[in-house]
């Protein structure tokens, strides 16, 4: 898989993607990720990428130009499956979504910043857009970061045990049961009895239990969907 991020800050996306899991799928050549910077893709002076909003009012908007130029330039050597603008007012990310986005090939995010990007690049050039939360960040490079750490451990050969992303929280719309490890007993607090029977039948079905009281307790809404 290939993911492209267009930022303004582009070394604020340097360390996400050098460390654990991400590094490792970059090393294994199963995830490319490529961060570029805008404003090399802008023609007016000291490297300008935004300007006053029309109709006036605070806040700067980011430029229509300079976006344009960096989409264009990108997509005539890549066909992206997705453009995913990272903004507040998207549709709120969540497992469903990172399924969907992992099997695909391409994807270019854009990191919003100021109070957004002209509206007419998002009418002509985006085709998703997406939020990580019901608050506004100072950019979307901590967005494209989630984004690309959610999709990117579901690619097959990414994770040690493939199997482990298929328990996480959020697949099925459950939340995971609680997990243990040793020892066995610490300050006299235990593991529950069934984790210890080596009966996996018994204990699959004590998991889902504990998945399911445990949603039904913390987040009784994904039960409605």
């Amino acid at each position: 898989m290939k993911i492209d991020i267009i930022s303004v800050v582009p070394d604020l996306l340097q360390s996400p993607f050098a460390h654990s899991i991400l590094k490792r799928a970059r090393d294994k050549g199963l995830l490319e990720v490529n961060v570029i910077n805008l404003r090399d893709y802008t023609t007016y002076a000291r490297a300008q990428v935004d300007d006053y909003a029309f109709g006036g009012g605070a806040g700067m908007v980011m430029m229509m130009e300079p976006l344009v130029n960096a989409i264009e330039s990108l997509q005539k050597t890549t066909a992206y499956d997705e453009v995913i603008y990272l903004t507040p007012d998207g549709a709120s990310f969540n497992q469903k979504m990172a399924n969907h986005f992992s099997l695909k090939n391409n994807l270019l995010l854009i990191c919003g910043h100021y109070k957004g990007i002209d509206e007419r690049v998002r009418q002509h050039f985006i085709t998703k857009e997406i939020s990580i939360g019901d608050y506004v960040l100072s950019g979307g490079e901590i967005a494209a970061a989630v984004l690309v750490d959610a999709i990117g451990r579901l690619i097959p050969g990414v994770l040690n045990d493939e199997t482990s992303a298929l328990t996480d929280s959020f697949q099925d719309n459950l939340l995971a049961p609680p997990v243990y490890t040793r020892p066995e007993e610490f300050r006299g607090w235990k593991v529950p009895d069934i984790l210890l029977s080596g009966n996996h039948k018994l204990i699959e079905e004590w998991r889902v239990e504990q998945s399911l009281q445990r949603t039904k307790e913390r987040r009784p809404d994904l039960l409605e969907d």
